[in-house]
């Protein structure tokens, strides 16, 4: 009990407390900042364990981090020599710190934003993100992304000496900074809460904990309000939306089940009313952003609508113009199967000739079990099966061919 409690209490305030400590001692000393937050959760493992969770966890993990970060200022003698005549006054003032609520949402918003910029990649943003304001271990990290420790601790060196590069304006942003940085930063959430919801690379069908931080991070990105919202807004629906078919969309064995496929009794109805409120919110104005789009797309996948495939079919139009991507392109052909054809769906599927996707092979092969060919199903399903490498993907192709083959058998 103790450990669940701390493990769900570390991922809600390491990234905190890193922040707010970078906040007062300098980006530049980000390393210092976690072996703190780290010492400090140390700390409470051990008390807790004797004498039991105290009533106000954070509170407590809060007091004790402050503590250790003046213990630091005391003993550091190369720091005073270092400062001499503006000891004194730093002095005073790391122990004056007080971490109210204000202060900590100040330090995780310029924490983020320093994460999501354009001078480190992608990939190194994601790990920074994971371990810096989701507070996942190295280990967690590598299993997720399907790479060792080793190519973990790299891409984080490398991106935290990136952001000490900031010292002097990581925390110094003006409202114009933090608008013109948006876009990437809900990028980087969309990019978490995805590779929870469909790892990219894992074998774990669905990393709910990924998925639930990328919720927490939108969620505090929602109430910052100086800044605008229609985007976060969306973004939040969409995950609700896809969070509220957790439950349906693996079997007891941890397999995948399809759409189609899935028990709606077990979709969660207040996530996806949770879902309707932030996308009635993002519909203000006249700009629309690909998360409208896919938390729309998203929205009408939990209902049962007469018109429910064609609005998705219109809504993928709608998207392809304005990202264009060969995932989008083949859900919105499937989309046009169950809206209008199976055949047109063949032909505009056809079009695509993405030979070197076995998503595509998979397309292929549904489109010709709606339309009762399990010779063609079988045909395609084999190619799916020759480029697809995650096991989990395996077992339903092969699930599939099975069922394809039987059919074959009884049609002839």
């Amino acid at each position: 009990m103790v450990n669940n409690q701390l493990t769900e209490t570390f991922r809600a305030e390491y990234g905190n407390l890193v922040a707010v400590l970078c906040h007062f001692h300098g980006i530049q000393n980000i390393q210092l900042a976690e072996d703190i937050v780290s010492d400090t959760f140390l700390h409470a493992m051990k008390v807790w364990s004797h004498k039991g969770i105290p009533d106000h966890p954070k509170a407590w993990l809060r007091k004790v981090a402050v503590n250790k970060f003046r213990d630091y200022y005391r003993r550091n003698q190369t720091f005073k020599e270092k400062v001499k005549g503006n000891y004194i006054q730093s002095q005073k003032q790391v122990e004056e710190i007080v971490l109210n609520e204000q202060l900590i949402s100040d330090g995780l918003l310029n924490m983020i934003f320093a994460i999501c910029n354009s001078t480190l990649k992608i990939d190194t943003q994601i790990c920074l993100a994971l371990r810096l304001l989701c507070g996942f271990s190295i280990d967690q990290i590598a299993a997720a992304l399907l790479t060792n420790k080793e190519n973990i601790n790299k891409k984080l060196y490398r991106g935290k000496q990136q952001l000490k590069k900031y010292k002097d304006s990581w925390n110094q942003l003006n409202p114009d900074d933090y608008i013109v940085r948006i876009p990437p930063v809900l990028r980087i959430i969309y990019l978490l809460f995805n590779e929870g919801y469909y790892s990219s690379v894992s074998d774990e069908n669905i990393r709910q904990d990924f998925c639930w931080e990328a919720m927490r991070l939108a969620i505090f990105m929602s109430k910052q309000t100086f800044l605008p919202q229609k985007d976060t807004f969306a973004l939040i629906a969409l995950m609700c939306f896809h969070a509220s078919r957790f439950d349906s969309r693996t079997n007891s064995n941890g397999q995948y089940i399809l759409y189609l496929e899935q028990d709606k009794s077990k979709w969660n109805s207040e996530l996806i009313r949770k879902g309707e409120y932030y996308l009635a919110k993002s519909a203000n104005g006249n700009k629309v952003s690909k998360y409208h789009l896919e938390a729309a797309i998203a929205y009408w996948h939990t209902t049962e609508a007469p018109d429910k495939w064609n609005n998705i079919l219109q809504l993928y139009n709608k998207l392809l113009t304005l990202e264009y991507s060969p995932m989008i392109a083949m859900n919105r052909t499937y989309a046009l199967a169950l809206a209008n054809s199976v055949q047109e769906a063949i032909t505009e599927a056809r079009k695509l000739n993405l030979d070197d996707n076995y998503y595509y092979f998979w397309l292929m092969a549904e489109l010709f079990r709606l339309n009762k060919e399990p010779d063609k199903e079988i045909e395609y399903l084999n190619k799916a099966l020759d480029l697809v490498s995650k096991n989990a993907e395996k077992d339903i192709l092969k699930t599939k061919l099975e069922k394809a083959n039987r059919e074959l058998r009884a049609k002839s």
